[in-house]
């Protein structure tokens, strides 16, 4: 079992940052690659960001390239998700999760544990 909580969401003007935080705890977070999804009022729930449970690989949609960057910290348990340029597109439900094993999967079907995720609001 691993527990996941997702912290740092908010209100932000178009243009702004936020950083994402999600705490692990129970099993062996470096087990762990871990990812953020997003999911929007009316809308599926849609990948952001991956990173493997090295750190040495991460993935990211189209949309967020060059704005969100994923970072881990092993000794920590815990992952991030520094947004930056955010837009009003970017306005979601963010959550974690954790899959077990060194590899980066973008399909939410696949993870079996989750955070109660975060909200992110960015204002036009």
């Amino acid at each position: 079992q691993v527990q996941l909580v997702e912290s740092g969401g908010g209100l932000v003007q178009a243009g702004g940052s936020l950083r994402l935080s999600c705490a692990a705890a129970g099993r062996t977070f470096s087990s762990y690659g871990m990812t953020w999804f997003r999911q929007a009022p009316g809308k599926e729930r849609e990948f952001v960001a991956a990173i493997s449970w090295s750190g040495d690989d991460t993935d990211y949609a189209d949309s967020v390239k060059g704005r969100f960057t994923i970072s881990r910290d092993n000794a920590k348990n815990t992952v991030y998700l520094q947004m930056n340029s955010l837009k009003p597109e970017d306005t979601a439900v963010y959550y974690c999760a954790a899959l077990e094993g060194p590899g980066i999967a973008t399909n939410w079907g696949v993870y079996e544990y989750w955070g109660q995720g975060t909200q992110v609001t960015v204002s036009s």
